[in-house]
């Protein structure tokens, strides 16, 4: 079957949240697994981080050699294989090792998928950065409600882990080898000179900001939701994953639907609408007396969160003062580790000051974002320049 090639990328993204959210979603059975406590589970989850970090760094010669779709089958197949064998591991140092592999991988990966949709997008003419992105939301919908259930069912990681890793490899298998390179851009070639770690300017500092707190309310909502429902609220396992499987569905929908709102107010209107949405789940999180108040607020951290990050990406890709493609990778190597560091930082405050009060932590650069929001473009026609 032919399918057009911005799917078989949608396909990608979806398959890998769905693998690493299958981790996620059993991060209270790793960590009783391994037998540690929620600050040594945050410095073994900090591997992938400083994995991703390196790659972000070094990887871009390397994809640029491989190509993208070599580069996705060793990324996205390597990030699978290694995610089955974490359950089997018997101590927290070598889950650490393996996570900074996976990391390594999943930092390459990042880059080549935003690199190859960004392609498809220039030649197709039209805007589908955020459609991509809501294929990566809608994994990760998909696996929290299965590992909800899954986890009521009472099934071992494991067993759930092996079963799911192992489906995912034969898709991804098989959606990579009908898969064909983008063309890359015809103004391309100058900008492959730049420094491949681009840091922010002045200028940018305040997009950056913006992304890394979109990035950091989805760390933070992904990896200890689950956990944060079962220790405050002592629910079944079933209401405990729901914190994930809510904030993961109103985040999918959100990028799967929000192009035409920005189109029609601006991606500045909407950004301050989506961060104040995002402040109130924080809150909520924070202050919830009953379990389906927490759950509330999770469903308006995903919303909010949901189209900040793709739209800071733009942004930065519409200045002017340097390549374009400098600026997007100094907003992607942030916001990508903050992802993957943020979330065990807060393990480290969970466990000295109470769950509760991580979430508080998101607060401030919520806030900071907000005040930073003029930095988005301000009406419709910003967008159109940037699809002209």
């Amino acid at each position: 079957m032919r399918f057009q090639p911005q799917y078989r990328v949608y396909v990608a993204f979806f398959l890998f949240a769905m693998s690493t959210g299958s981790l996620f979603s059993r991060l209270p059975d790793l960590q009783a697994h391994l037998a540690i406590n929620k600050a040594e589970l945050g410095a073994t989850l900090i591997g992938m981080a400083i994995g991703s970090l390196i790659s972000l760094t070094v990887s871009s010669p390397l994809i640029a050699r491989l190509g993208s779709r070599a580069t996705l089958a060793v990324a996205l197949l390597g990030i699978m294989a290694l995610l089955s064998v974490i359950p089997l591991l018997p101590s927290a140092p070598l889950v650490f090792v393996t996570l900074f592999t996976i990391g390594l991988l999943a930092g390459a990966l990042e880059i080549c998928l935003n690199v190859e949709i960004g392609r498809i997008e220039a030649q197709a003419g039209f805007g589908i950065m955020n459609r991509a992105h809501g294929f990566w939301s809608l994994g990760f919908f998909v696996t929290a409600v299965t590992a909800s259930l899954v986890r009521q069912a009472g099934i071992s990681m494991q067993v759930h882990m092996h079963l799911l890793l192992g489906a995912m490899f034969v898709l991804g298998a098989l959606n990579l080898a009908g898969m064909k390179n983008a063309a890359p851009l015809d103004d391309a070639g100058p900008t492959e000179k730049q420094p491949h770690f681009a840091l922010p300017t002045l200028a940018l500092l305040p997009l950056c900001i913006i992304g890394t707190s979109a990035f950091l309310i989805e760390g933070a909502g992904i990896d200890w939701s689950t956990i944060y429902m079962e220790e405050v609220f002592d629910v079944s396992p079933f209401i405990s994953g729901s914190g994930l499987t809510l904030f993961a569905f109103f985040m999918a929908l959100a990028r799967l639907t929000v192009d035409p709102v920005v189109d029609r107010y601006g991606a500045r209107l909407v950004g301050r609408v989506l961060l104040l949405i995002a402040a109130a789940g924080i809150a909520l999180a924070w202050l919830a007396p009953h379990p389906y108040l927490a759950l509330f607020g999770f469903a308006l951290m995903g919303a909010g969160c949901s189209a900040v990050y793709p739209m800071a990406v733009s942004a930065a890709a519409q200045r002017t003062d340097r390549p374009a493609i400098i600026n997007v990778a100094a907003i992607a190597q942030m916001a990508f580790v903050i992802f993957f560091l943020g979330p065990p930082l807060l393990g480290f405050v969970a466990e000295a000051f109470g769950i509760r009060n991580a979430y508080l932590v998101c607060l401030p650069l919520v806030i900071g974002s907000i005040l930073a929001s003029r930095a988005l473009p301000a009406g419709p026609a910003q967008r159109e320049k940037l699809l002209a």
